[in-house]
């Protein structure tokens, strides 16, 4: 559910929300965690400081005017959703990127955030595909997306960069034609 002017989706237990600047306490304890931080790109940084909040709040590490919103639990930022918009050749289309602080694995939640946010992301912003790409070991990051109707479509060898070593990442997309 979308609430008035400003973004707000309400799930089952959480609600996405823009960040805002009071977010950044929560940000720094849920984001200073290396296995957090393992399994994403390189613009999410180990450790996690302040000034790392600071950047990523004033839109310094993603775009923050794309749906990039926080994972409010309980009034608290606990983890981030968002999705890269894509032009030229691949206008419609659009890149899926999450995370969540380790305290709140294995409930459930990422994916109903993931199965909410993209049919509203397609909706909205007139998507007709949502790619992600996970690292070939981050078995639960797979299933979060496989749950979200996602479907694999292959292996992109030695193309994910990760302190200065190549991985292979598995590339998932799910698209408009395949929605229930």
């Amino acid at each position: 559910m979308v609430e008035g002017k400003e973004v707000r989706l309400r799930g089952d237990g959480f609600v996405l929300r823009r960040w805002k600047a009071e977010d950044a306490r929560w940000l720094i304890r849920h984001a200073n965690d290396a296995e957090v931080a393992a399994p994403l790109s390189d613009r999410f940084p180990h450790p996690y400081r302040r000034e790392d909040a600071w950047r990523f709040l004033a839109g310094e590490v993603v775009n923050l005017d794309e749906p990039v919103f926080a994972i409010d639990v309980d009034g608290r930022a606990c983890g981030g959703i968002g999705a890269r918009l894509l032009g030229g050749d691949h206008q419609g289309s659009a890149e899926l990127g999450y995370w969540l602080g380790r305290r709140l694995w294995g409930r459930g939640l990422m994916s109903r955030v993931v199965a909410d946010f993209v049919p509203w992301l397609m909706q909205h912003h007139d998507i007709h595909r949502v790619q992600a790409v996970v690292l070939t070991q981050n078995a639960a990051s797979a299933r979060v997306l496989e749950k979200a109707g996602f479907a694999q479509e292959g292996i992109l060898r030695q193309s994910f960069l990760k302190h200065g070593r190549p991985h292979d990442v598995r590339m998932y997309a799910r698209v408009r034609a395949e929605q229930a």
